[in-house]
């Protein structure tokens, strides 16, 4: 009966070294023979390029499986120190990270929170959009007095909102508060890998770890060409 397997490539472990020092992670439903849930780590480097780092797939989301996840990742992928993990809000990952042994503690890793996730709760509990555009400029501002300028905003709408807001930790979804960690992202990179992913769900565990193997392959090939030209043509970096 299978349990979960976790794999990453070696070019990508060398490759996230150049990358910022943080990392989304999400996740897919498998609607294949087997069925489960494919975990993915996405990563940027300096010219907003994304890049799939590592993989997982389990039988589902739980404490358990997450913890799979992130251990491996953190052990053979992203030892780095100041590192910083991005996801929704999901318990499991919380308490995954949160894990004794998990390698995710401060100062070597934070962890923060996807805005647009929090976004989508904050309608489930409010359907207000207003309230909504308050609460993403409040998370997005660098600046502590236009986060204090739209939380009055937000205040004015209903001061209930600002009491669902005030029950996170600044330093989670507020980027004024989180010591440039975020490199003024504040989304989950995942998301938008979930697309190229999206045919791979119906294939086998074999053909999913092969396809992306096959992919990274490529995405090698073609950035290697990109920066030779470049740096045949007199470009000090690439």
């Amino acid at each position: 009966m299978f349990d979960k397997v976790f794999w990453s490539f070696l070019s990508c472990v060398e490759a996230f070294k150049d990358c910022k020092p943080f990392v989304s992670v999400d996740s897919t439903h498998l609607y294949g023979r087997y069925g489960g849930v494919l975990l993915i780590t996405v990563a940027q480097d300096g010219n907003s390029n994304i890049l799939l780092i590592a993989f997982a797939i389990v039988e589902s989301e739980s404490i358990e499986s997450w913890s799979f996840f992130l251990t491996n990742l953190r052990h053979h992928v992203t030892p780095q120190d100041g590192l910083l993990v991005i996801s929704d809000k999901f318990q499991a990952i919380k308490a995954a990270l949160s894990s004794d042994d998990s390698g995710w503690h401060p100062p070597r890793a934070y962890h923060a929170y996807c805005i647009r996730h929090m976004a989508a709760n904050f309608m489930t509990r409010f359907n207000s959009v207003e309230g909504k555009m308050y609460l993403i400029n409040v998370a997005y501002n660098p600046s502590k007095a236009d986060y204090e300028w739209y939380m009055d905003a937000l205040g004015g709408v209903s001061p209930t909102m600002v009491d669902w807001s005030g029950h996170f930790r600044n330093e989670i979804w507020l980027q004024h508060c989180d010591s440039g960690c975020r490199f003024g992202h504040t989304t989950n990179l995942s998301e938008c890998i979930n697309a190229v992913l999206k045919g791979t769900q119906y294939l086998s565990i074999s053909a999913i770890v092969r396809i992306t193997y096959e992919s990274l392959q490529k995405l090698f090939v073609t950035k290697d060409r990109e920066a030779q030209s470049q740096l045949a043509a007199g470009c000090r970096f690439s």
